[in-house]
Parts: structure tokens; C-alpha cells; sequence
């Protein structure tokens, strides 16, 4: 059975449990970070889950981070990498049609949403929910608003376009875009109209995928 070390409170990790959801596969949940553990995070005095700093999991994965796969012991770190390589083992068809075009389109949108979506979606978690409120910095939050804003109207420009990030159906470039549209829409911050992302996110949140691992607040609000 595949393992998969991470936390549910992980946008990475996220792009891993939903897509072993759309296939289906089983596997078993190492709960594992060095930031976050049951509590919340670790700058407000939590204590992680751990597992990450040890010399076993360093043998799997020198970085120390999460999330990390072993598939009937083949070992891979890096979410994206690890997301392409499932629906290659595992659902080609389902994941991206078999067709080596559309793979490509769903890797370069899962590659923008680590570049240009995740950076300023984390500065936003850190500042609005995981730091302290005297360590918080309301500049750091607009900054990181219209870095995100700024990114968004990209995603908005190509749903005005496709049904999905890749075209008519859905791949797995959908996933990760689509966590931190959910994402935004906790935060509840202030931002143009997105008539064509608000499409898009209204038929993601149906899919089972979303629906078990990414749709709770706890697991994107979570301090």
C-alpha cells in the first residue's frame, strides 16, 4: 500500500490527498511536519507532529519536508512531482486524457499555482492566521493581496476561455489552482470579480476529492 507522510493543513500535501481521491487508490497518512501538529502552529508554542527531522525520514527525504510518497518503494518528494507521477503510474486516462499535449497544460498550471499563487497565499496565511498578532503585519498582508490578486486575474483570463485550467474536463492541473481559489474564498479578503473562477470553484467543490481532503476551513485556517 502506498504511504504518504504530510498533514492535512498543507496546501502540498492537499494536491497529493486529492488526487489519490480521483484515482482512488488506498494509502496510508504519516501525519508528519516540523511546523504544525495538533495544536496549530509551532510560533505559537505547539508541538509538531515531528517524524520530518528524523534520520529515518531524512533518508526518504533529505529536505525535511512534507509531503513524501512511497509506492511499493519507490520514494519521491516534491508535491508536484509526486502529483504528475500518480496520475502517470496510476490515471493517465483520468487525469489527463493519455495525451501528452494536455499533460503538459496541467503541469505548467500545477507549476503556476506553486510560483505565483502559493507564494503570496502563504504570506497571507502567516500574517492573518499562524503568527502571533504582535508579529502580524498589515503591509505584509496587502502586499501579499494584490500579489495574489495579481495572479488570479491570470487564472480568471484562461476559465473565460476553458471549463477547466487545461480545457473541457478536468486533470489534475485543476488541483492545486483550485485549492487556493478555496483558499481565497476563506479569507474572505477584498478582490475583483472573478465571475469565471467563481464558475470553476462552484464545480470543483463537488468533486469527492475536494469534498474529503481540501474543503474543511480547519484545514486551511488552522493557527
Amino acid at each position: 500500500m502506498l504511504r504518504l507522510w504530510g498533514r492535512p493543513s498543507s496546501a502540498r500535501t492537499q494536491k497529493v490527498l486529492w488526487t489519490l481521491s480521483e484515482i482512488g487508490l488506498e494509502f496510508d497518512f504519516v501525519l508528519a511536519s516540523a511546523t504544525m501538529g495538533p495544536g496549530g502552529h509551532v510560533s505559537k508554542g505547539n508541538h509538531p507532529f515531528g517524524i520530518v527531522d528524523s534520520p529515518e525520514y531524512r533518508s526518504l527525504n533529505p529536505t525535511g519536508r512534507v509531503p513524501t510518497i512511497d509506492d511499493d518503494g519507490f520514494v519521491l518528494w516534491e508535491s508536484n512531482s509526486i502529483v504528475r507521477y500518480l496520475a502517470m503510474q496510476h490515471a493517465p486516462d483520468l487525469l489527463y486524457g493519455n495525451d501528452i499535449r494536455t499533460f503538459a497544460s496541467a503541469s505548467r498550471w500545477l507549476d503556476f499555482e506553486n510560483n505565483e499563487l502559493l507564494p503570496p497565499q502563504h504570506e497571507l496565511a502567516m500574517h492573518l492566521i499562524r503568527l502571533p498578532e504582535a508579529q502580524r503585519d498589515p503591509a505584509a498582508v496587502e502586499h501579499a493581496r494584490l500579489a495574489f490578486v495579481k495572479a488570479l486575474a491570470i487564472v480568471e483570463t484562461q476559465l473565460g476561455r476553458t471549463r477547466f485550467m487545461c480545457g473541457e474536463r478536468f486533470t489534475y492541473g485543476d488541483i492545486g489552482v483550485g485549492i487556493r481559489v478555496h483558499r481565497w474564498h476563506l479569507f474572505g479578503l477584498d478582490g475583483p470579480s472573478v465571475p469565471n473562477v467563481a464558475r470553476f470553484y462552484a464545480e470543483i467543490q463537488a468533486r469527492p476529492g475536494f469534498q474529503r481532503w481540501t474543503a474543511d476551513p480547519a484545514h486551511h485556517l488552522e493557527g
